[in-house]
């Protein structure tokens, strides 16, 4: 890997760490989410690193995608399970970490088996590691806890300005006998839950981003579209974020993005349900293998 590259990459990581060390300390029952969110956004940009993605604040059976919009007023209860799960790039590179908290503890064991499932599939991290053997282990360590890993959620590479690239990393044992490059970045993803082990899309998506850049007619959609190439290029974005920069009605933002999604343009991320509506919990951190070494960028 380049000099420059495992710079930023080290970098990204910094800031991440920093970023989910303050959330996890700083995030209490009776807060809104989109305070949460916004505020380890703006500590991301203080840091002199950009958001990989919005800030995603799933509860209880939402598993991934949900941000919340820029007039949520979703509040965190005692009890909820909330994934928390945070991006950071530098110049494109990426760090991607996550966690979960259940101010009440009341389901401790469920976290507890997503996080336990992350060391374990990280001890066994090297060049040349079959990555079937990681989701074995990932399968392995949550179903000794009584739950089920998230069969249709995984890991996934980090390339630059691309969250989720090559290759795959199962949470589960499928035999998968690719092995882990040296010089590459990816993302170790687990997540754990008391439902059968599988989710859905739902119908609502506040996180977009841009799949097949091409020419519109609408006024709101072309801002939109310069706006989202500018800042985001090929990187997910929310609405929210898309409301609060630019001179945009709610009727035209909505007009523009039904454009951009009509003409296949942007790809949308609608929010992710546990297909029996249980719990989820989830873990997560970002590796370089870099001449040998294991290098975990989000402590």
């Amino acid at each position: 890997m380049e000099t420059e590259e495992l710079k930023a990459y080290l970098k990204a990581g910094k800031i991440a760490t920093q970023a989910k060390k303050n959330a996890a300390k700083s995030i209490k029952p009776g807060m809104k989410l989109l305070e949460i969110a916004e505020k380890i956004e703006k500590e991301i940009l203080e840091n002199e690193g950009k958001p990989a993605f919005p800030v995603n604040l799933s509860l209880n059976h939402n598993a991934a995608h949900y941000t919340p919009s820029f007039n949520d007023m979703t509040e965190l209860q005692e009890n909820d399970v909330l994934k928390v799960d945070i991006g950071v790039h530098v110049e494109g590179f990426i760090a991607d970490c996550a966690f979960t908290l259940n101010p009440s503890n009341s389901h401790s064991k469920l976290l507890e088996a997503s996080e336990k499932a992350l060391q374990n599939a990280l001890s066994l991290v090297k060049p040349g590691l079959e990555i079937g053997k990681i989701g074995e282990e990932i399968e392995k360590t949550i179903k000794s806890f009584g739950f089920q890993p998230v069969y249709n959620l995984s890991g996934h590479g980090l390339q630059e300005f691309e969250a989720h690239a090559f290759p795959t990393i199962p949470n589960h044992a499928n035999k998968d006998s690719k092995t882990l490059e040296d010089g590459t970045a990816f993302a170790i993803e687990p997540f754990a839950t008391d439902g059968e082990g599988k989710v859905r899309e739902g119908g609502v998506a506040e996180i977009f981003s841009i799949e097949h850049p091409a020419s519109c007619r609408g006024q709101a959609a072309r801002k939109i579209l310069e706006f989202a190439e500018k800042e985001y290029k090929t990187l997910p974005f929310a609405e929210r974020w898309i409301h609060n920069s630019l001179k945009l009605s709610e009727f035209e933002r909505k007009i523009g993005l039904r454009e951009l999604m009509q003409k296949g343009i942007l790809h949308s991320y609608p929010v992710l349900h546990e297909m029996q509506g249980k719990l989820v919990s989830q873990a997560e951190t970002s590796i370089v293998l870099n001449n040998a070494e294991v290098l975990i960028l989000v402590e």
